[in-house]
């Protein structure tokens, strides 16, 4: 049985034994025993997998992202144009996503009673929430670490993401001799966190059923309807932004049909829906850029494989959802000047995610922590984590497709190349065969 499936059995009988539990036995002491004992410690230890793996992960991914660049003079003008672009699109999908879940209010629905239960609950489950941070001339001043091994011991997602960048360049820039056992250690640690990763989310079966139980074993189906809604947000959102985003910056910046750009790329698209995975998506993506969309290869080469580390416009989106989403299943009220730090934190953090299942979940969590929502809330979210973790990879795999398109088109001009011709290869196969 393969690991999703376990996992959704976990949420649909976590959720189905929690729920009888709270009809026929409410507050009976057994239940709050076996909540508090057993539940609870099963969810908190795979918790805390993912919790311990976020500063590695950020550090090394990004550093890695950046460094992974090489010579800074001579692929700047594809490097900076490519990098703006995984920006650009990145934050249209984190705009999208907390338009719609401010829109919609998808953990609204609580009563003030649940909300204060389930902030007493998990803010003793692990962390202390930081608070939630105001935005000014302080935020940017303190994105400069005095101490950047305290910023990370301090969780301090700004500063840790600003030295990874910052020593990132840096290796970019002393020789490559020099910068090559940085490299290669770095390469090391981030295999191995991903492979950390890679051993929680085998506990995430038995993690997510623990912790669904918990949650409506006390709190019943309410939880579940506001799940439930939560849910439709972030696919809307998604949907939203491959059909318009997407489509709008293929238009703009590819000059390509967007109807040609769909069609093209199917089989990238239905691999990364079944394997989660962007980086397992990759050898499809580089076949299909140069065979169906006549991307140059050494375009293919550059662009897709740093678009798999740092182009997460999916991810984004959904992290923004999801952050305010808690946010509002807790009672916290985060003002435009805290979403602001929200879509930020979305969008860096989303550069920083292992391109693997589950990859984004050790930084939401931190993020959750930077705006005072306890970490440890992302619990109601985990059971459906892995479907839209499909549907986010999917727009992550499309949005590095779409920016290798723009770049080839940017870089035939700049060469004085003739235009790509999409479907130029699959016609001459056709006439080879």
């Amino acid at each position: 049985m393969k690991l999703h499936t376990k996992i959704a059995l976990g949420l649909v009988f976590g959720a189905l034994v929690g729920s009888l539990t709270n009809a026929f036995f409410g507050d009976a002491s057994w239940v709050r025993w076996v909540t508090d004992n057993v539940a609870y410690p099963v969810g908190q230890i795979f918790l805390r997998m993912l919790f311990m793996t976020v500063v590695p992960i950020v550090f090394t991914s990004i550093t890695l992202g950046v460094a992974g660049i090489g010579d800074m003079k001579t692929l700047g003008r594809l490097g900076g144009r490519t990098f703006g672009y995984f920006l650009l699109s990145t934050l249209i999908a984190a705009t999208i996503g907390l338009t719609l879940v401010n829109t919609i209010h998808p953990g609204g629905g609580l009563s003030p009673e649940i909300r204060d239960e389930l902030m007493a609950r998990f803010s003793t489950q692990g962390s202390t929430p930081s608070g939630p941070p105001d935005f000014g001339v302080s935020t940017f001043v303190n994105i400069v670490p005095r101490n950047p091994v305290q910023a990370a011991a301090d969780m301090d997602m700004l500063a840790l993401i600003f030295f990874s960048l910052i020593f990132g360049a840096a290796l970019t820039l002393i020789p490559k001799e020099t910068a090559a056992p940085v490299i290669k250690v770095l390469e090391g640690i981030g295999e191995a966190v991903i492979k950390i990763i890679d051993m929680a989310m085998k506990l995430a079966p038995y993690g997510v059923f623990a912790l669904i139980f918990g949650i409506t074993s006390q709190f019943g189906w309410s939880i579940l309807q506001q799940l439930s809604l939560y849910i439709i947000v972030v696919v809307v959102g998604l949907t939203l932004h491959g059909t318009i985003g997407i489509s709008a910056l293929v238009k703009i910046f590819g000059r390509m049909n967007p109807v040609r750009f769909w069609r093209s790329i199917d089989a990238p698209f239905i691999t990364a829906f079944s394997t989660s995975s962007s980086m397992a998506t990759l050898p499809t993506s580089i076949a299909t850029a140069e065979s169906e969309l006549d991307v140059q290869p050494k375009i293919a080469g550059f662009v897709l494989p740093l678009g798999a580390t740092m182009n997460m416009n999916g991810t984004s989106l959904y992290e923004g959802v999801t952050v305010l989403f808690l946010a509002q299943v807790f009672g916290v009220h985060l003002h435009l000047g805290q979403q602001i730090v929200v879509v930020i934190l979305a969008v860096l953090t989303a550069v920083g995610a292992a391109g693997v299942p589950g990859g984004s979940l050790p930084l939401m969590m931190l993020v959750m922590a930077t705006v005072g929502v306890p970490p440890e809330g992302i619990a109601i979210i985990l059971g459906a984590d892995r479907i839209l973790d499909m549907c986010r990879t999917t727009l992550n795999v499309c949005g590095d497709i779409s920016a290798s398109v723009y770049i080839d088109r940017v870089d035939r001009e700049w060469e004085g190349l003739p235009k790509a011709q999409p479907g130029r290869h699959k016609a001459a196969t056709a006439v080879v065969d």
